[in-house]
């Protein structure tokens, strides 16, 4: 029994005597490096491509793999920015940063057979000193222990911008300017002060907006987000809703005219807070102009006198276009609400006499010409809480995607088309793009459309 057991034991010993070996070899054979000129790495991709930024202003981080599908290791004899630090590009390759104070360059990497590194790279482009979008060039070089270099590529589009902080503007004041305006914080309008907008676009930061006390004129304004970048490889910020806070219209500001103009993209398009009703006292004159895809209303109107020409209300959560109490005159006007990202969304167009429990008389919603529609059977809302309150509305020349209300003296409805969903026209099929994987729209009318005299378009 003593001789078997003997046995056996010298038989475990030489069995983990064989592992160790294995291992060992095994261990050899993995930190194995080569220094063939063909022995190569792979990469993810060839170029990284960053999306258009403002100079100074830090772009979002963007990587790709640098993979080894060698069988032996590959060493690294440095990995470095060709233009140093003079571009503007930030890399980190696998946890070390290419510091700008030591050129720009790591040294002494390895990537075992069958593994990768990763890379990271932001930019701060600088000032470029020009009106107009310049572009960045740059490559990392990855220079391998066989003297082979091999590259990825690096291309980004500049663009200077004016960046104004907390604006408040105190007196009358001419904003025009050929270079993107950057908004942080926000714009105030003070109430003595009329502010001029012209042949602009402001960008607007993450919660900043634009508030008006006194009045304001824009001709030719885009006011949108920030962003420049990508959500997703096909959907740019600039499609996404909610990018900023939007304009608001506190109750001293009057006087206020948005011609040709976009207001896209923001939490609440455009507000006008309630104030006393004088019909000698416009509010709000807006021609033109889009205001599209908000993550609250497109326009919300309290107990104002306002008129809309030839504008677009289109893509809110909540409503496109919404009036509670007042006088508003809406002609030749497009309200579509195809808001994508959620159901329960709210109407393209609703009047009301109250808000919450606050009375608010409409004195009247004249509609004329206009063109009411989206997904839902009924996007039309008329609400009225107290029949002692002022409730007037009138409709005339337009269509209405809502359920046909009689009205045999003809006093509250002349010529309306009443669409409904047993149309073989209705809804999106009326316009060039409604594109709800890619949010791409364009409401200009379909030849298809039976709607022709009525819209914006």
């Amino acid at each position: 029994m003593r001789k078997v057991r003997f046995v056996i034991s010298m038989m475990k010993r030489i069995f983990l005597f064989l592992t160790i070996i294995s291992a060992m070899v095994a261990c050899s054979e993995d930190d194995s490096f080569t220094t063939s000129t063909s022995s190569l790495l792979t990469f993810s991709t060839d170029t990284i491509k960053v999306d258009t930024v403002f100079s100074t202003i830090g772009s979002r981080m963007y990587d790709f793999w640098v993979y080894n599908t060698n069988k032996e290791g590959i060493r690294l004899k440095t990995v470095r920015l060709r233009n140093g630090n003079q571009s503007g590009f930030r890399v980190n390759v696998d946890g070390s940063y290419l510091d700008n104070s030591l050129g720009s360059v790591v040294t002494d990497l390895e990537i075992r057979k069958g593994d990768s590194l990763r890379v990271f790279v932001e930019l701060t482009a600088p000032e470029n000193k020009s009106a107009s979008p310049i572009l960045l060039e740059d490559d990392i070089l990855f220079s391998l222990e066989s003297g082979v270099i091999q590259k990825v590529s690096l291309q980004a589009v500049s663009w200077d911008a004016e960046i104004k902080r907390d604006l408040v503007i105190k007196r009358d004041t001419t904003i025009e300017s050929s270079m993107p305006i950057i908004i942080y914080g926000g714009l105030k309008v003070d109430s003595s002060a009329v502010l001029t907008i012209k042949n602009t676009t402001l960008y607007f930061h993450d919660g900043a907006g634009v508030d008006v006390y006194g009045t304001l004129l824009a001709d030719h304004v885009v006011f949108r987000g920030d962003r420049l970048d990508h959500m997703f490889d096909y959907l740019p910020y600039d499609r996404v809703s909610g990018q900023w806070k939007g304009i608001r219209l506190h109750s001293s500001s009057t006087n206020n005219i948005i011609l040709d103009s976009e207001i896209r993209n923001a939490v609440n398009g455009l507000k006008c807070d309630s104030a006393a009703y004088n019909r000698n006292d416009r509010r709000i004159y807006m021609e033109r102009t889009v205001v599209h895809n908000n993550k609250g209303h497109g326009v919300e109107l309290f107990n104002a006198y306002a008129e809309f020409l030839k504008c677009q209300f289109t893509n809110s959560l909540g409503d496109c276009f919404s009036v509670h109490g007042g006088l508003t005159l809406v002609d030749s006007c497009t309200l579509g609400q195809f808001y994508p990202f959620t159901g329960g969304r709210g109407v393209a167009l609703r009047f009301t006499n109250y808000y919450e429990d606050y009375a608010y008389p409409l004195v009247g919603l004249q509609m004329t010409n206009s063109i009411v529609t989206g997904y839902d059977e009924d996007v039309v809302m008329g609400e009225s809480k107290d029949s002692t309150v002022a409730y007037g509305f009138y409709f005339e020349n337009t269509l209405l995607r809502t359920p046909e209300i009689k009205d045999s003296l003809q006093q509250t409805f002349v010529n309306i088309k009443w669409e409904t969903p047993k149309d073989s026209i209705q809804g999106k099929q009326h316009f060039v793009l409604i594109d709800e994987e890619n949010l791409k729209y364009d409401f200009h009318l379909d030849s298809l459309s039976t709607a022709h005299g009525m819209g914006c378009y």
